[in-house]
């Protein structure tokens, strides 16, 4: 947890280095044990969950401004991250009620809109920082969101129903699974995402056939009569469906 002392000085002299009226949300999403999950944090000074976030820079462009803060809020970078929606039904996120400490002239005290981008990360590289307002970080499962502060319910879901329609038209996986998983592990995960069943023999064709996946030549030792294939994400073809898109029919 930062220091109040470290809380003032933002309010006091953030204006000189950040933009007023608009921030950053960060959705950012992890695969466990089967669950799509997703990192929240408790507000400091409001005894709330809510979404890791931060202030653009002023002389950020947003996409920068948004790696930036979700670097700075997880240790981690070069990860997938995409911007889905725009946030300003819920005003005054920051204001004197919620922070009385801040004076009606400050430059926090007006209505602050919010661009949400959503994050695909590996839930074991994951190391979260806390920050001036949010005192620690914990997973939810994206099927058992608690009450959170903000619109931040809305965020998930938003996000939620955005990343089920990007993964028809953009690969996901390279940042959610192992570096070798077998077909098995990558269907759990689109199933989990989708929240559906797929065909077994379908699905990892469909992969197979859009070059997004390869064997290692490879088995994952489980048991004396059970050793699957192992494989991995063509970092090549993958790379360029993200740039160039993909129809995944399953």
């Amino acid at each position: 947890m930062k220091t109040r002392e470290e809380l003032i000085d933002f309010v006091e002299n953030g204006g000189k280095e950040y933009l007023a009226n608009i921030l950053i949300d960060l959705v950012i999403f992890g695969y466990h044990e089967r669950q799509l999950k997703v990192l929240v944090g408790k507000y400091n000074e409001l005894g709330g969950l809510g979404l890791p976030g931060g202030f653009i820079k002023k002389s950020e462009r947003l996409e920068d401004a948004a790696q930036r803060i979700l670097t700075e809020r997880t240790e981690l970078d070069k990860v997938y991250l995409q911007q889905f929606h725009v946030f300003g039904d819920t005003p005054f996120r920051v204001n004197r009620v919620t922070y009385p400490q801040i004076p009606s002239d400050n430059w926090l005290s007006d209505r602050q809109i919010a661009v949400g981008y959503f994050a695909l990360v590996d839930y074991e590289k994951v190391v979260p920082e806390p920050d001036i307002f949010i005192e620690s970080y914990q997973w939810v499962d994206v099927n058992k969101i608690p009450k959170l502060l903000f619109d931040h319910d809305h965020a998930i879901r938003a996000a939620v129903d955005h990343l089920r329609i990007h993964l028809y038209h953009k690969p996901i996986g390279l940042n959610l699974l192992e570096k070798k998983f077998t077909l098995p592990e990558i269907q759990s995960l689109y199933e989990t995402i989708l929240d559906r069943k797929l065909d077994r023999r379908n699905f990892p064709k469909k992969l197979f056939s859009l070059g997004l996946i390869k064997d290692t030549r490879e088995v994952k030792k489980i048991g004396q009569h059970r050793s699957p294939k192992l494989y991995s994400f063509d970092v090549r073809n993958y790379n360029k469906a993200l740039k160039e898109g993909i129809v995944l029919v399953i």
